[in-house]
This record gives structure tokens, sequence and C-alpha cells, in this order.
């Protein structure tokens, strides 16, 4: 799996003019499942996310977690974080997950985030056209990989 984790100031998705999820300040998370991705993948990251300290303390260094600062997670899943541009401009998205397989794993992932996160946890609908508005607050944006572990 792969996160593109974002620190925002604010952050709502919207389905069809209708807002499925909605936190002030917190983490918005892009998240990727790969093909071969399981279910060991997803409890890793739903561990190490809410860990992540990437919020300032009263001295300005980054050292407190989304938790400790009072924030929320917004998860959205985005099965472009594996397109490939490998072979011409189109994108190739043959390495991410085709939705019968992906689905479990996002719905996993949430109820796993909501077992190792105190705060709120909203999401998007998975698959649906979707628009995200935040306003990033640093900007801090990391990338994590299960794979990098």
């Amino acid at each position: 799996m792969r996160i593109v984790a974002q620190r925002v100031a604010r952050a709502q998705v919207s389905v069809e003019d209708q807002v499925t999820g909605r936190i002030d300040s917190g983490l918005l998370l892009f998240v990727g499942i790969h093909q071969d991705d399981t279910e060991a993948d997803s409890a890793w990251l739903a561990d190490k996310v809410p860990k992540l300290r990437l919020f300032e303390d009263d001295t300005g260094r980054m050292a407190r977690n989304v938790d400790e600062a009072g924030g929320g997670l917004l998860v959205i899943s985005q099965f472009t974080l594996f397109g490939s541009i490998r072979k011409g401009t189109r994108p190739s998205f043959h390495l991410a997950a085709p939705p019968e397989r992906a689905i479990p794993l996002y719905e996993t992932f949430l109820r796993q985030l909501r077992t190792t996160f105190a705060g709120p946890v909203e999401a998007g609908v998975f698959g649906a056209m979707m628009r995200i508005d935040a306003l990033n607050d640093g900007p801090v944006t990391l990338i994590l990989d299960s794979r990098e572990r």
C-alpha cells in the first residue's frame, strides 16, 4: 500500500455535492492499493500513520503526532498512486489492485485505523469521483509505502 500523507489545517471530500468526510486540522491520506497487498500491509500502515510526528510542539519542532495535536484523519482511495508512465505519457494502472481486491483492503485499513487512532477517521467513497478541498499546513507531505518498511 502506498499513502501520500499531507498535514492540513482543514480538509473535506464531497461526492455529487454531498460531503462524505470532513476534518479540521489533521492528516489527509491518499491511499493506493497494490495488486499484491495484504492485510499485513494495511495493518503496518494503520499502526504507523497515527504515530507520525508531523505536528509542531511548543518549540516549533515536529514532535507531536496527530492525536497529540488534536487532529483527525481523512482517508481517500486513490488507485492512481500506482500509475506508471514508463511507456509513453498515458498512465498505466496495471499495478493497482482491481476493485474486488482493493475494496476489502481499503475497508480493512479504515477499520484498523479506527482501532489504532482515538480521533475522528473520515473517508471518501471508494471508486467515486470525489472533490477534495484541503488547506495544506506547512506544507508537510510524506509518502509511505508498505513495501519499504
